[in-house]
């Protein structure tokens, strides 16, 4: 029994013994009557107010689903929110009014804009793009559009997959509406350059094959007409034919490679390699080149120098880098290759009584940060600023007809990068007009990959 109930009995008796004192029968009776109403009235008001025990648990089950409820419609908005934001597609959603109801984070990115929310602008206080406008007015009569090609210029270029889709809703008369649009936008910046590369690669390759093809063919037809009973004339078209055959040759086989190299299919077995004598070979290989073109080979490179490399790849790497460097030094110019060992470690603080482990500890630190540097200097006449991020790709030239005069189809400074790539390096190049350039070769020494 609860205290008030108690309470209330205890007044009641109270109350009752004191009018059974009255003198009065009649008087005894009246308030005794008015009495127990009281009691009476007071009881049935106390059990109408009060909550039976089924309906108060019916009551807290009610206030648990509600907040259950609560927490999972707060959850699924929080993750509804989280999802849009880790798109990578830009997602935009506009009212009939062409105002931003909603959109995410890489939405906020293709408009360049570092503000939260874009909510409550108009789509031409975002972007003044006529194809992103009219896209989405399309939608808002109901037309849904799809590769709509948008293109944004900022820090970089931007290229942009656009598909918006009206967002139907009820007018109130039965029929529906659009009442917004929602439009994605897809990223193809990466796909759209890919597509250009390889369109570039194959005009570059028809070009290429077809320049020693039509010389072959034409000779071919010269001699085919009579000009083979020319012992000497017949001899040299055919050193021409052979030396464009072998061109074609170099070409195919160099793209076949640079394929490989890019698809992962080349594997380096890097093993500790004596520097000095591949250096020798590389020299030995094309010293003819060097000869016709009055260039001094200089291997200064220390007979001690060790490099941890794949000993063919980094033979073959040499020769591309070196066989450029006389093509396009000057006359009784020079070609250096010099051997670096770069230690970027630094000593750590030793406490006195630790020396031995400390100086463990700093053969670690800078074993990790050391370096191999092959240089190969020439004195030509070296290369515009400009073009010098372009270098290292597929057939990019600087002077595309002294390269094709001098037999240059511009894979190898391409296979040069690939194949440092492959062992863990970066190729660089750096140089000056009137005094030549100078390509470095870095790669991780043996003890950082030990």
């Amino acid at each position: 029994m609860s205290k008030p109930n108690v309470l209330l009995i205890s007044v009641s008796a109270i109350a009752l013994a004191v009018v059974l004192l009255l003198p009065s029968f009649t008087t005894r009776a009246v308030f005794a009557a008015v009495l127990l109403l009281a009691v009476a009235l007071i009881v049935v008001r106390t059990r109408s107010t009060k909550p039976s025990e089924p309906d108060l648990e019916a009551n807290l089950d009610a206030e648990n689903d509600s907040t259950e409820s609560a927490q999972e419609i707060f959850a699924r908005g929080k993750l509804f929110e989280a999802t849009m934001n880790g798109m990578r597609e830009g997602l935009l959603v506009v009212d009939r009014d062409m105002r931003v109801v909603a959109s995410n984070t890489t939405a906020r990115r293709v408009f360049n804009l570092s503000r939260e929310k874009l909510d409550a602008q108009r789509l031409t206080e975002l972007t003044r793009n006529p194809a992103i406008y009219s896209a989405f007015l399309d939608a808002l009569k109901g037309i849904e559009r799809s590769d709509v090609k948008v293109e944004i210029h900022g820090s970089e270029r931007l290229v942009f997959d656009l598909r918006v889709v009206p967002l139907a809703g009820s007018n109130g008369k039965g029929s529906r509406a659009a009442q917004g649009a929602l439009g994605v936008f897809i990223d193809v910046t990466r796909t759209e350059h890919l597509e250009q590369v390889r369109q570039e690669f194959l005009s570059n390759v028809s070009h290429e094959l077809r320049t020693p093809l039509t010389a072959i063919l034409a000779f071919i037809e010269t001699l085919e007409a009579g000009a083979i009973d020319d012992k000497e004339a017949s001899q040299r078209f055919l050193s021409i034919i052979r030396r464009n055959a072998i061109r074609m040759h170099e070409l195919i086989d160099d793209i076949l490679e640079l394929s490989a190299i890019e698809a992962g299919n080349v594997q380096v077995k890097v093993e500790s390699v004596e520097l000095h004598p591949i250096v020798n070979d590389v020299i030995a290989s094309l010293a003819n080149k060097a000869a016709a073109q009055s260039v001094t080979v200089v291997n200064a490179v220390p007979h001690d120098a060790m490099v941890y490399a794949d000993a063919r790849r980094l033979e073959q790497m040499l020769t591309n880098l070196v066989e450029n460097a006389i093509k396009f030094n000057r006359e009784h110019g020079t070609v250096t290759i010099r051997f670096e060992n770069v230690d970027r470690g630094s000593s750590p603080r030793v406490s006195k009584g630790s020396e031995s482990r400390a100086s463990e500890i700093q053969v670690k630190q800078n074993d990790a940060f050391a370096r191999d540097k092959i240089i190969v200097e020439d004195t030509g006449e070296g290369i515009p600023a400009q073009h010098l991020e372009r270098l290292f790709e597929r057939f990019y030239r600087v002077d595309r007809a002294r390269s094709r005069e001098l037999g240059g189809i511009g894979l190898g400074l391409a296979i040069v990068k690939h194949l440092t790539r492959a062992h863990g390096g970066e190729v660089t190049v750096t140089s000056e007009l009137g005094k030549g350039s100078t390509f470095t070769i870095e790669l991780p020494s043996r003890a950082a990959k030990t």
